[in-house]
């Protein structure tokens, strides 16, 4: 069954091994190195240099909708044949955004609060960032239904470093 993981930066080579993943998403910062496993092909990889905030701050990148945009066309190149790796710093906000986003554009007849308490139920610390599900919402034309589901879904227990997790591409 395709799946997809997401995990924090410092367990992206364990996560994709025990998962056999065939692709990559990383959503961190600019200029942080990302060492991308050699079982990935350079061509499975998206990095998206984007900062975890929410609003526009000096010197940081505002995730965006060609940041979307772009995660939109990379997971619909993803056969789901093997699993998807999706990572941020921590595994708690853009990445939990990013796999929200996949299932939600992946799956367009899946309801939003589901995929929202299915991820609640696999992470307790899940995050996903506001921004990045807004644009996502906007982008997919879910009509604020993302962004409902992941307000309903609340903030999480914190966690310096999430847990990884995975979610079933097909509830």
């Amino acid at each position: 069954m395709p799946r997809v993981y997401v995990c924090p930066l410092s367990r992206i080579a364990e996560t994709v091994a025990k998962s056999n993943a065939s692709h990559l998403v990383s959503l961190i910062n600019d200029g942080t190195p990302v060492m991308r496993p050699q079982s990935i092909p350079e061509a499975n990889h998206l990095f998206l240099g984007i900062n975890d905030i929410v609003d526009p701050m000096d010197g940081m990148v505002l995730p965006g909708h060609n940041h979307v945009e772009q995660l939109i066309a990379f997971v619909g190149g993803w056969e789901a044949d093997r699993p998807i790796v999706v990572h941020c710093f921590a595994g708690i906000s853009r990445s939990t955004a990013a796999a929200f986003i996949t299932l939600c554009a992946l799956k367009p007849e899946r309801d939003e609060a589901d995929i929202a308490r299915r991820m609640r139920a696999a992470s307790r610390h899940a995050l996903p960032n506001s921004r990045l599900v807004a644009v996502g919402d906007d982008i997919l034309g879910r009509n604020g239904r993302m962004v409902d589901a992941v307000r309903e879904m609340g903030r999480g227990e914190f966690t310096p470093e999430n847990t990884p997790f995975s979610l079933a591409l097909h509830g």
